[in-house]
């Protein structure tokens, strides 16, 4: 007769044990995301000039607080006619382009002689930003688009939660509090590019 009240615990202990190891398991396959980044570019500056836009950057990425690697590429052509400087985490930003490479692929082999101008890649990459933002796995980048469109000149900028604007200058990083305000006071519509250097 006492069995059975016997049997009950035993059948409670086994049936969490059959499923401790799928909560294990779901818990070791559980999506992990970037929670901050970590190997991280500063600046980019840009402006527009009579004929074209004018883009720089340093080639410094740091480690945390580490000024670790003092040659990367934050500038990048994704066609003949369009630049893109990135802030933010560097493994990001080469997702970012790969993404681009497999644009310009598909373009290219589509064989009908168009190529990505500036302001189509700054609207995928618009795109691209949102999309990542909806999905709480942003990429942690401030793009800066630079090109041509219809032969105009074109400077775009998207962040990570996908906000996107056209500039006639713009600055990303701590350059937003240094550069803009003198970019501000200087800049002319219509001027030269030895203007866009800091010429008068």
């Amino acid at each position: 007769s006492h069995c059975p009240a016997a049997a009950a615990p035993n059948s409670q202990a086994m049936a969490a044990a059959a499923m401790a190891p799928k909560l294990s398991a779901s818990s070791s396959t559980a999506k992990e995301l970037t929670t901050h980044p970590i190997v991280t570019g500063s600046s980019v500056l840009a402006v527009k000039f009579a004929g074209g836009v004018m883009m720089a950057s340093d080639t410094l990425a740091s480690y945390g607080s580490m000024a670790r690697f003092p040659d990367v590429q934050r500038l990048r052509q994704v066609s003949d006619g369009v630049i893109i400087g990135a802030s933010g985490e560097m493994s990001d930003f080469d997702f970012a382009m790969r993404l681009l490479d497999e644009l310009r692929v598909e373009s290219e082999c589509a064989e009908d002689g168009a190529e990505l101008d500036a302001g189509e890649v700054h609207h995928y990459l618009t795109r691209v930003m949102y999309n990542r933002r909806n999905k709480f796995n942003p990429l942690w980048n401030q793009l800066v688009v630079a090109g041509t469109k219809d032969g105009k000149p074109v400077l775009g900028v998207v962040d990570q939660i996908g906000t996107a604007f056209e500039a006639d200058f713009t600055a990303t990083g701590f350059g937003k509090h240094m550069a803009v305000p003198q970019m501000r006071e200087h800049w002319r519509g219509g001027m030269t590019e030895g203007g866009g250097r800091g010429g008068r």
